[in-house]
């Protein structure tokens, strides 16, 4: 995927969209600086002061099982969000998805807009279903999810929510 430049209603900007480059730390460790104590807590499903360097190298990668894409506000040098899927190792036709948007951006539509190109992406690399682990308490991404999923299996148990579609 080449960049992608959509417009943002809610923000009247542009939102440009495009992978991100393997390896690509500073990216990562720029947006997640951008994410306030609850919505770390939220994505990573506990406290989250710091990510390791480890954790940097994880989230970064991006091959053929790790898809990556970061959103970037017109005007804004630092990322606003990111969405990524993993296609499970086991059986190549489904993948876990995750994303999150910075405290600034949260409530714009720009997660939507990115996941929404997240999902294009994973249907043309043969990815057809697709599951995400989020906080019950996280009623944006659960919101966020059921719009762009197509009739959702939703699975609560606890503090944890399983959201499963074909796509």
């Amino acid at each position: 995927m080449h960049t992608e430049v959509l417009r943002n209603r809610k923000l009247g900007k542009l939102i440009s969209i495009r992978m991100l480059d393997n390896g690509d730390a500073a990216t990562v460790a720029a947006l997640f600086d951008r994410l306030g104590p609850v919505s770390r807590e939220r994505r990573f499903h506990a406290a989250k002061p710091r990510l390791t360097s480890n954790e940097l190298v994880a989230l970064s990668r991006v091959d053929e099982n790790h898809h990556v894409l970061v959103a970037h506000v017109d005007g804004d040098p630092l990322p606003a969000a990111m969405a990524r899927i993993v296609r499970n190792t086991h059986d190549h036709r489904a993948g876990e998805l995750a994303f999150e948007v910075a405290d600034v951006y949260q409530g714009c539509g720009i997660g939507m807009q990115l996941v929404e190109r997240l999902l294009a992406d994973a249907r043309a690399a043969g990815i057809v279903e697709v599951e995400a682990l989020v906080q019950t308490s996280n009623r944006a991404a659960l919101v966020l999810l059921r719009r762009v999923l197509r009739t959702p299996m939703v699975r609560v148990d606890g503090a944890e929510t399983l959201v499963a579609a074909t796509v």
